[in-house]
């Protein structure tokens, strides 16, 4: 059995929690305290970390951390960045600029994007369609950056599953392509 460490990232309030606590075999760590900032609609936020495991049907398993969404908490990222083997960020559709905060998780993210796969989940497009999901394709290429990226609902597990299941196949491509190099 192999461990594999999988983090989201994203806005707070993008669904983070909701997300891993959808797939986990067991009952999901989070560090949730009661939201101070008034511009986040939300009663509460993850200060530190939110942590869940899931178990693929070869046996491997995947270790899934969630990081706060507040830039002020940003010194987490790169801790939970260590070792990770994919990232997952999610976008809240509904904020006042979420390409802005698309630039921020990419930017945050820049090395760890470099180095593994990465998909984009854009949430709350039911409610809020703009923008678009070309407008977040081309925005990430003007950052150099190539990944899927699909609108979810993360209250749907079945829509977790198939994130993780296309950040896991980034991952094979990745080394498909790495060992065609060599």
């Amino acid at each position: 059995m192999t461990e594999h460490k999988i983090l989201f990232s994203g806005t707070t309030g993008a669904g983070k929690t909701t997300a891993i606590s959808r797939v986990s075999e067991i009952r999901t760590l989070t560090t949730e305290v009661r939201n101070t900032d008034a511009t986040v609609n939300k009663s509460t936020t993850t200060v530190g970390l939110d942590y869940g495991e899931l178990t693929l049907d070869n046996g491997d398993k995947l270790r899934l951390y969630g990081t706060p969404g507040q830039v002020r908490f940003d010194f987490m990222w790169e801790i939970l960045a260590r070792g990770a083997l994919g990232l997952i960020i999610l976008i809240d559709n509904s904020s006042a600029d979420p390409l802005a905060d698309l630039s921020m998780y990419v930017k945050g993210f820049e090395r760890l994007i470099k180095e593994t796969a990465c998909v984009v989940a854009i949430t709350r497009t039911e409610t809020h369609p703009e923008p678009g999901i070309d407008c977040f394709i081309e925005h990430l290429e003007s950052c150099g950056v190539v990944c899927p990226v699909i609108a979810a609902d993360i209250r749907d597990t079945f829509q977790v599953v198939e994130l993780l299941e296309l950040l896991m196949l980034q991952l094979e491509v990745n080394q498909e392509v790495s060992s065609y190099a060599e």
